[in-house]
């Protein structure tokens, strides 16, 4: 008989919520949720029907019967609660940007190595059905090599200091909330090495606007362009010698565009879109559990290095890290 896992929740905003809502697992359960104040973690398993509160983070990884904790609390909080989620024998998938830097989740990857425990990022786009077809197709097709990839990614957020997109006491910003997105997309693609990069900065001080220019050992080239305050569509373009793929909204993408080079064009699709969170719960379960790699973690770290070496060209820390945070 399968063991049912059962899962623990840490931080207790928008996107736990949307994670409770949707999780749908015949052999993982919902457990139990913590937050720092006892009334708002029973609100919220009270709203998802889940059979435990926690009054505190730590009195839920005391709890031997959590197998998996999931965490949603701001970035900057992430290595901590990650850290000691693994120090508790819990395997732990993390919300992205899953750490501030490429320090950070070294450190949480030696550890996690150390107790033999499972650790990954939450990125929908490694578990979604299509780009893998996508990576079929080309083949399938005699589509050729790699050549470019365009991503971009824009979402108007009002800008308000008191919001932690644009808090930079709560890591806001583009980077590390849309940012890793299309770094991801990229990412899956290819290798991934940073050539130039360029950001402007909000009133508030957090990054608002950004550009990146990517390459690999082959030539392949990516451009990637962010907007916090501005409306963007999120398109990723995919572009093989013989033909190219436009994706949109590729967080959660079910469909893709399939060019040819004489301009005739065609859908592919695979997957569904409402199904994005439990995708990518199916696949940690079934790290967990030893039947699949845990090969996501390389490409989560690729990206954390993307990230943190832009980071680096812009001089841009924020207010609680130090300077040598990035080397």
């Amino acid at each position: 008989m399968t063991k049912t896992l059962k899962w623990g929740i840490i931080g207790l905003g928008a996107q736990a919520n949307n994670f409770a809502t949707y999780f749908d697992q015949p052999d993982g359960v919902l457990y139990g949720a913590a937050s720092r104040h006892l009334d708002k973690a029973e609100l919220f398993t009270q709203k998802h029907h889940i059979p435990h509160a926690y009054g505190s983070y730590a009195e839920m990884l005391a709890d031997p019967a959590i197998d998996i904790v999931y965490i949603a609390t701001p970035h900057n909080y992430h290595i901590e609660w990650i850290l000691a989620s693994l120090k508790a024998g819990k395997h732990v998938l993390c919300e992205k940007a899953i750490t501030m830097e490429s320090k950070q989740l070294n450190t949480a990857i030696t550890l996690a190595h150390e107790k033999h425990l499972v650790l990954a990022e939450a990125m929908t786009i490694y578990h979604m059905p299509l780009f893998a077809e996508i990576k079929r197709q080309q083949e399938k097709r005699a589509l050729g090599p790699l050549k470019t990839i365009n991503v971009s990614f824009g979402s108007y957020k009002e800008l308000d200091p008191k919001n932690r997109f644009w808090n930079p006491d709560l890591a806001g910003g583009a980077l590390l909330d849309i940012g890793v997105y299309a770094l991801s997309f990229a990412r899956y693609f290819m290798s991934a090495q940073l050539l130039a990069t360029q950001m402007k900065r909000s009133k508030s001080g957090v990054d608002s606007q950004s550009a990146f220019l990517i390459t690999d050992e082959p030539g392949e080239q990516v451009t990637v362009a962010l907007n916090l305050h501005a409306k963007m569509p999120k398109q990723g373009v995919v572009t093989f010698e013989n033909g190219y793929f436009t994706v949109m909204d590729y967080p959660r993408a079910d469909t893709a565009v399939l060019t040819h080079s004489d301009g005739q064009s065609e859908t592919i699709e695979a997957g569904d879109a409402t199904k994005a969170l439990n995708y990518e719960i199916r696949d940690f379960q079934e790290v967990v559990r030893g039947n699949q790699p845990n090969d996501t973690l390389q490409l989560t770290q690729d990206v954390m290095n993307l990230m943190t070496a832009a980071r680096r060209e812009w001089h841009y820390l924020y207010p609680f890290e130090n300077a040598n945070d990035l080397d």
